[in-house]
Order: structure tokens, then C-alpha cells, then sequence
């Protein structure tokens, strides 16, 4: 084998269970945090002000904290998520990338995972790989 000739990568089948578990993920991640955002909203007199929430936000040191983690994760994993999408040729991608602005982050990535298990399912099932 020369340098410039690599293994094959050692892939894995999919595991049918798992894409189930991030629909799940999916379904609580839009659930959850909109109940908070409701309790928001209420406590508002029923609109959601952006800034004033990007202000309670930031409102201490530990909201700070994962108020920034949370924005620097999410721009990693959604530049990931444009990337493996477009990978594996997959479809759906503007949907998550709505959900994830629209609903929560916390629901567009498991999603996105959800149908990246399906697409990796059809590529192992598809007589081309």
C-alpha cells in the first residue's frame, strides 16, 4: 500500500434503535424549551421580546456562561450539520435549519441526526456501497 492509498474506513452498520432515540430528542428539544419560552411570554404580558430576552439571558455569570456556550456550540455543529448534509446528499436540510432558528436548537440537531441515521440506512441498504 503506498502512502497516498488509505483503508477503508472502518464503518459501522447503522444501529436501527438510535434514530429513534434522537427523534425523540428531536420532539422533547422543540417540547421543553417552548414551554419555557410560554412561561416567558406570560411573565411578559405575552410577547416575546427578543432583546429583553437576550438581556435575562445574560442576566448573571451562569446565564452568561450558557448563553455562550450554548451560541458557540450551535454555529460549530450547524456549520457541521451544512457540511455532512451536503456529504451524504441529504434531504431536509433547510427544515432543520428552520427548526433550529424558529423552535430550538435543541430540536433542529437532533433532528438532523434523526435523518442523518435514515440517510446512512439507505446508503448501507443501496447496492453502491
Amino acid at each position: 500500500m503506498s502512502p497516498t492509498d488509505s483503508p477503508a474506513p472502518n464503518v459501522q452498520p447503522p444501529t436501527p434503535w438510535l434514530r429513534w432515540v434522537y427523534l425523540a430528542l428531536a420532539i422533547a428539544g422543540a417540547v421543553l424549551p417552548w414551554l419555557a419560552n410560554l412561561d416567558y411570554m406570560q411573565e411578559t404580558g405575552g410577547n416575546f421580546d427578543v432583546a429583553q430576552f437576550i438581556q435575562l439571558a445574560n442576566a448573571n455569570p451562569a446565564a452568561a456562561s450558557l448563553s455562550r456556550d450554548l451560541a458557540i456550540g450551535a454555529t460549530a455543529v450547524l456549520i457541521w450539520i451544512v457540511q455532512e448534509a451536503r456529504r451524504l446528499q441529504m434531504r431536509g436540510l433547510p427544515w432543520v435549519l428552520l427548526i433550529c432558528v424558529t423552535v430550538a436548537f435543541a430540536s433542529g440537531a437532533p433532528l438532523f441526526l434523526y435523518l442523518r441515521e435514515r440517510r446512512l440506512e439507505e446508503l448501507a441498504r443501496s447496492p453502491a456501497s
